[in-house]
């Protein structure tokens, strides 16, 4: 047993880190990365390349517009992982079809990487971001009162701080202009992740984790959320995302908590790519695109 000094609850400063160390928990992952990536080749193929489009004012503020065919159809705004430093809207398409095919536009926009605008530059980004869908819809057939967002891992954190945005005061736009979140494997208090070795390359103070931790101002959210995490996630992320769930039930918030079965960190999200998996129908009832059927769902799914 180590005798090092704990650092946050039982762990001390190594256990800690690797906690927030997703490599070390799925030794696929690179393996799942590139398969994710010959995906969405193949979905860019089937469904022709997306309409680019820019939503702020610097280069990287552009998004990736997968139509569907159905007017007036509701939009999906996805934000995709990366620890807050990797990541791009290219490999997202993996899951376009999925949604295409069900009548959502799938949006995934390209935003800053914390090392170049430090973790307040990213969330103000995508806020940004989904203020230019809701304005925008109209024009590439949305609409705009059926905004959805969601991400995994940092973009499930983003995604979060999206959901608990004051819109009427920093946008203009109605208070619930989202209507729904999916928050996968994600961080939603960065306490704990603050006295991790990501504090090595984000710039935390006491103001950046109080007003970056969306568990903290569920005062603002005003849409039903789905938390879903793998069962092989690291155990702070599992921990983080049954702690956000239990703070978004007793608000009456929490649409659904998912449990993917078998599966680790990296191999959730490929569950979005299909309308009958664990990710995929959860988003799609979200959006009341799929009845709940029980019969469809796998055991460790709540």
């Amino acid at each position: 047993m180590s005798t090092a000094p704990r650092v946050f609850l039982d762990y001390d400063q190594a256990a800690l880190d690797r906690a927030y160390d997703q490599p070390s928990w799925a030794p696929n992952m690179q393996e799942v990365l590139q398969r994710r990536a010959a995906a969405s080749d193949a979905v860019r193929a089937r469904l022709g390349a997306p309409r680019t489009l820019a939503y702020g004012p610097t280069a990287i503020e552009h998004l990736d517009l997968y139509p569907t065919s159905r007017a007036n159809a509701p939009v999906m705004v996805f934000l995709h992982g990366g620890a807050w430093r990797g990541g791009d809207a290219r490999s997202q398409a993996y899951a376009a079809a999925t949604f295409v095919q069900a009548g959502v536009h799938w949006v995934v926009p390209d935003f800053a990487t914390v090392m170049d605008v430090g973790l307040d530059g990213m969330v103000a980004q995508v806020r940004r971001a989904v203020a230019w869908v809701a304005r925008h819809a109209a024009s590439f057939g949305g609409d705009p009162a059926r905004v959805y967002v969601g991400g995994h891992s940092s973009g499930a954190h983003l995604a979060a701080n999206v959901l608990v945005t004051d819109w009427v005061k920093d946008f203009g736009l109605p208070a619930d202009v989202v209507k729904g979140g999916l928050c996968v494997s994600g961080m939603y208090d960065l306490q704990a992740v603050r006295l991790s070795a990501r504090s090595s390359y984000v710039k935390f103070d006491d103001r950046i984790e109080h007003e970056l931790s969306p568990q903290r101002h569920l005062a603002r959210l005003s849409a039903p959320v789905v938390v879903a995490y793998a069962e092989r996630d690291s155990p702070e992320f599992q921990r983080q995302a049954r702690e956000f769930a239990e703070a978004l039930a007793r608000l009456g918030r929490l649409r659904r908590l998912v449990v993917g079965p078998g599966l680790n960190h990296f191999e959730i999200p490929e569950t979005l790519a299909s309308p009958d998996g664990l990710l995929g129908r959860a988003a799609l009832e979200l959006m009341r695109l799929a009845s709940p059927d029980a019969a469809h769902r796998p055991p460790c799914s709540r």
